[in-house]
């Protein structure tokens, strides 16, 4: 497997890939996730089928302003990304072409591919909120709509409204209430935050521990790798947090993907369609979610025990194709109430 890390605009890198890219024996991924886990994935790829994945990494609008300029010359073969925001964003662009793969369509449910088969969902991040285990009571809320209400001021932690797991997250309540619906929910929101947005995920659940706020959203995953780490304080941190899956008893709780389409010149169309159908595989399926604690996009597949310990949740089956559909007015709605 060749990897290669760094800035893009790397021309020895590019000229490697473009002299390799039509072999017959490899696949070229432009990818936006940054995981050591994924490494299994390819390596379990290449023992099954003999073809040999090349790597380029990056960040998610890079890639896709990259595979644009190379154009028809361009070696990659998949872009893989996360969100279906981003998702959305590339098919915009003409990046992705369909795939019509029975293994595809009959593994993943409908609600996490492309209508038209331009993308797939191989992996999903549930957006949770988190509470204060010592100061909030969690019977208070269980929706996301609860956010919003006043008795909430000075009380909630989140990240900016640049984040596109937050834009995805408003675009499915303008999906749910309407464009008033979301707005009034968003400047709810901005009314109840105890600072201003900043840092991750991650930072969101410290800032609970901390006392900053009683209450924050993120995904699930980031809490899971603190319950799960090397470090202690990192588990004392998940120690005093505890987790909150929205809406159980209505849509279900929000939920977002890793996914990945075939690039529209790929050079190794039949080696990229193999790649993705791996993807769908029990095995890569088991890596996502022993690895990176994501839930898997396949029915029936072992999880791990932190995911197994919260049960069977109800997950929102709306198609993630809207979140991207609905993702230039969740941006306007943002910039409208002033969340920043």
């Amino acid at each position: 497997m060749i990897t290669f890390k760094g800035k893009l605009a790397v021309t020895a890198l590019a000229a490697t890939m473009a002299a390799t890219s039509v072999a017959a024996n490899e696949v070229n991924l432009y990818s936006a996730r940054h995981y050591d886990s994924d490494q299994a994935i390819y390596e379990a790829f290449t023992k099954e089928t003999g073809i040999e994945v090349n790597l380029i990494e990056g960040k998610s609008d890079a890639l896709i302003e990259r595979i644009k300029r190379e154009g028809v010359a361009s070696p990659a073969d998949i872009l893989v990304t996360v969100d279906a925001g981003n998702l959305w964003r590339a098919d915009q662009e003409g990046v992705f072409q369909p795939v019509n793969s029975e293994t595809l369509n009959s593994r993943l449910p409908d609600s996490l591919r492309h209508p038209d088969g331009h993308w797939f969902g191989f992996s999903q991040r549930l957006r949770v909120i988190y509470y204060d285990r010592s100061e909030f009571d969690p019977t208070q809320i269980s929706e996301y709509e609860d956010l919003a209400k006043p008795e909430f001021e000075g009380e909630v932690c989140i990240r900016s409204s640049s984040n596109i797991y937050n834009q995805s997250l408003l675009a499915s309540m303008i999906e749910y209430h309407g464009e008033d619906g979301a707005e009034e929910w968003a400047q709810g929101v901005v009314n109840n935050m105890a600072r201003d947005p900043q840092g991750g995920d991650t930072d969101q659940i410290r800032a609970v521990a901390a006392g900053e706020c009683n209450l924050a959203v993120g995904n699930h995953y980031y809490y899971a790798r603190l319950l799960n780490s090397d470090d202690e304080a990192d588990r004392e941190v998940a120690r005093k947090v505890g987790i909150i899956f929205p809406n159980q008893s209505g849509r279900g709780v929000h939920a977002n993907i890793g996914g990945a389409g075939v690039v529209a010149t790929a050079p190794n169309r039949e080696n990229a369609v193999r790649f993705l159908e791996f993807l769908a595989s029990d095995t890569a399926q088991e890596v996502f979610a022993r690895s990176n604690h994501e839930f898997p996009a396949v029915d029936g597949v072992l999880k791990n025990p932190v995911l197994d310990s919260w049960g069977n949740l109800n997950i929102d089956d709306i198609n993630v194709s809207v979140l991207g559909e609905n993702n230039p007015e969740a941006v306007r709605i943002f910039d409208r109430v002033g969340w920043r």
